[in-house]
């Protein structure tokens, strides 16, 4: 842990001493206006900064709890506090629940100051956050109340499992994690994700159109578009589109449609997300998470990295040659300058961190896909 830590805080020395850089990339010359650099530089190096502190107190207190055994200790807490309620002491299902409850509260806690300290100092001093405190509060009750809900019978069919698993147990526990996760990426957008952003229709128009007349290009079988009120809470902007088999939707920020006035812009976003799509890509990317090895979380992290990136490149690609490359290229710019994203990055620190390649990548890949397009 503490060999991962010294490597990672290596890499992310090398980021900061590219983000110190005062000129913009070659590429971006002439893309992005020297106010909108300086914004993104001094937003970066903000988050850098924070980083450093937040990673340091993180791998001292994880050190601390690991040597001092406070996480045996807090066991043995955990069992004797059931029968003060009235509970069975001797059960493992409980008692590993208790154990869980005081974890997540204590994660709770000390995760607390980090997460005030980003939202309302960094995200606020440079003009992303929307949040109010009370809002910031509420959402982490809803939070707090969802793991209450859904933690307890999750937990105890995988302990469930174990005790009766036998010689199968690592299939039954596969089994059971593969339908949990399609469980989740079903329920999760209908009644969780409602629970925290309004999903609105997209009213008709020529974006709706226009959206509409791509999917169908594709064969893509979009039932539902809508727009997500992510304003509430932040100026950063995205899409996505989830769903299973004959039922897809997609997703759109408002602040997207704000920052982007040519529709063609939006429309060029979702020809690269539709990319993913056509290209299988989620279908790999679902298939590889599912055989995560916690052991090897960073190298296989790292390899996930590489394959995201390679799949970015190729929806831009797709994007591109659907004839959105005018449209799709000034949308990429104007995502990155007004989520205020690094003009500048270290090479190694992208390769190893970032799931999407940088802008001046992307840039040269969709000019020379440009290129051979004409």
């Amino acid at each position: 842990m503490i060999v991962m830590y010294v490597f990672e805080t290596y890499l992310d020395m090398r980021q900061h001493t590219a983000l110190k850089l005062p000129n913009l990339p070659k590429t971006l010359v002439r893309v992005i206006s020297q106010e909108k650099f300086e914004k993104s530089r001094a937003y970066s190096l903000d988050k850098s900064h924070f980083h450093f502190v937040h990673e340091f107190v993180t791998i001292l207190m994880d050190s601390a709890i690991l040597f001092f055994g406070i996480l045996p200790w807090f066991w043995k807490i955990s069992g004797g506090f059931l029968p003060m309620v009235g509970l069975n002491p001797e059960s493992e299902i409980l008692h590993t629940l208790s154990f869980l409850a005081g974890v997540m509260t204590w994660s709770q806690i000390t995760d607390l100051p980090f997460s005030l300290y980003s939202t309302f100092v960094i995200e606020s001093r440079h003009g992303f956050n929307k949040q109010t405190i009370w809002m910031f509060i509420r959402d982490m009750i809803k939070g707090i109340l969802l793991s209450v809900v859904l933690a307890p019978p999750i937990v105890a069919t995988i302990i469930f499992i174990v005790q009766k698993g036998g010689p199968y147990l690592a299939i039954y526990l596969w089994a059971f994690m593969f339908i949990l996760s399609i469980v989740m990426m079903t329920i999760y957008p209908v009644l969780i994700a409602p629970l925290f952003n309004k999903f609105t229709p997209l009213p008709d128009g020529d974006l709706r159109e226009k959206i509409e007349k791509l999917a169908s290009s594709l064969r893509f079988p979009l039932k539902k578009l809508f727009v997500v009120d992510g304003s509430i809470r932040s100026s950063h902007s995205n899409a996505y589109m989830y769903g299973f088999f004959k039922n897809k939707r997609i997703v759109l920020y408002d602040t997207l449609i704000q920052q982007c006035k040519n529709e063609d812009e939006i429309v060029a976003v979702i020809a690269h997300e539709l990319g993913h799509w056509k290209l299988n890509h989620t279908t790999y990317s679902f298939i590889a998470v599912q055989h995560t090895v916690i052991p090897l979380q960073h190298l296989v992290s790292f390899g996930l990295n590489l394959v995201s990136r390679a799949f970015e490149f190729q929806a831009d690609a797709f994007a591109v040659n659907l004839g959105y490359a005018k449209d799709l290229r000034p949308a990429l710019v104007k995502l990155q300058e007004e989520n205020l994203s690094a003009m500048n990055t270290d090479p190694l620190y992208s390769a190893y961190h970032y799931s999407h390649p940088p802008l001046v990548e992307r840039l040269r890949a969709i000019d020379g896909e440009d290129k051979k397009t004409d």
